[in-house]
């Protein structure tokens, strides 16, 4: 008998039964994969992550992975360029973008040495109920065994398409269509710090990570899908070719060195966050296009968020049920705001945002604010000061 069973051992598992285990509960924490693997990812950890990991314990593992620390952000639009960075949290003052296959087995590590107990290679088939009461899971070891476990809460933790939202039939209560595909890979000798590039139609992300590599992404309409899944190759090329030669042209100079990944399947929505028995965390609960690249941080935060809560409410059902009331409560607050902030870039119509931006121009203090609501070191709502309001023209 666990206190805690999660279910996936990525961005938003690992956190979430580690700093349960560090609550003093036995928790269990089991992955279809075997790490290393790689996974879909847009990388980038917001400043609001990294001082999580900070808190964690975890910053100097990931630092010590090799992955190139970034401290400077540009973006580009038509007839616009501003440069800066966000502001400091906790002191910190630099992001970072790691390769998957280096960050998930740090984070499932930091929840081993709390000492929750961590199966890889388990897939999780069902779950286990009492009445209308979720109590375990049902999975396959790496053996070929059906094993069951059971504990007083079951998190769901396993992405988009996750099993335990499906089979608890935790309902969207906020959902938008899909707005981009986008497709990226990996190159050698593409100098960059974190660049954004846009102009209507398309963007494009160049961030350093792992290896002195650069991930280069192209984000595209989802209307043109299907025809740039069909030659993914021409398309992603000219994506950069017509929006940002200057970039193109280092690529030229550097080499791909992975084959392209890429997606067109990015869901948005909120889903119903818990339920007796169960919750959901990260990508279970909370999808949303990956352009503005939150889903890390995101999860990060939730993770936090929901073992706060719950704190040593375990084992009271109205106080448990109370902690995960509130914790779905919170999800309406920043994570939406920054759920809406995702889809509007994802409109890749860049217009109305080129207006205000092109005001910050020679207001650097303004300019690194702006880059903070991004990265979750300040809210939209602190941003509009009375400084830039007046930038702005519209006090």
């Amino acid at each position: 008998m666990y206190d805690v069973i999660v279910i996936g051992a990525r961005c938003a598992g690992s956190p979430t039964a580690m700093l349960f285990a560090r609550q003093g509960y036995r928790v269990l924490l089991l992955e279809k994969a075997k790490f290393p693997q790689d996974t879909l990812s847009s990388h980038y950890i917001h400043m609001q992550g990294v001082a999580l990991l900070n808190r964690w314990g975890l910053l100097d593992r990931l630092r010590d992975s090799g992955c190139t620390p970034i401290t400077r952000q540009s973006y580009t639009g038509p007839g616009v360029r501003i440069d800066g960075f966000s502001l400091p949290v906790d002191g910190l003052r630099e992001t970072y973008a790691p390769r998957r296959y280096v960050l998930d087995p740090i984070l499932a590590a930091g929840a081993v040495a709390a000492g929750v107990d961590f199966r890889e290679g388990c897939a999780v088939n069902d779950l286990v109920y009492d009445g209308d009461r979720v109590v375990g899971v049902r999975y396959t070891t790496p053996a070929g065994a059906e094993a069951t476990d059971n504990a007083r809460l079951v998190v769901g933790a396993d992405g988009m398409r996750s099993l335990v939202a499906r089979k608890v039939g935790a309902r969207n209560v906020v959902e938008h269509p899909r707005m981009t595909t986008t497709y990226y890979s990996y190159w050698a000798d593409v100098p960059t710090q974190f660049e954004l590039y846009e102009r209507p139609g398309r963007w494009i992300g160049a961030i350093p990570t792992n290896d002195d590599l650069t991930l280069l992404m192209a984000y595209f309409p989802q209307d043109e899908f299907n025809d740039v899944r069909k030659a993914v190759e021409p398309a992603y090329l000219e994506a950069f070719r017509t929006t940002v030669p200057e970039l193109y042209e280092r690529m030229q100079a550097g080499k791909r060195v992975e084959q392209l990944y890429g997606t067109g399947h990015q869901e948005n929505f909120f889903r119903k966050a818990y339920g007796p028995g169960w919750v959901l965390v990260g990508d279970a609960v909370n999808h949303k296009d990956s352009i503005t690249a939150r889903g890390i941080t995101e999860a990060f935060v939730q993770a936090q968020s929901l073992t706060g809560y719950v704190g040593e409410r375990l084992h009271d059902d109205a106080a448990l049920k109370s902690a995960l009331r509130r914790y779905e409560n919170e999800l309406s607050g920043e994570a939406l705001s920054h759920y809406q902030g995702a889809l509007n870039v994802a409109e890749l119509k860049p217009e109305g945002r080129i207006e205000m931006l092109r005001k910050l121009v020679g207001h650097q203090e303004q300019i690194d604010r702006y880059f903070s609501t991004l990265s979750g070191a300040c809210s939209i709502d602190d941003f509009y000061n009375d400084e830039l309001l007046t930038l702005l023209d519209l006090n």
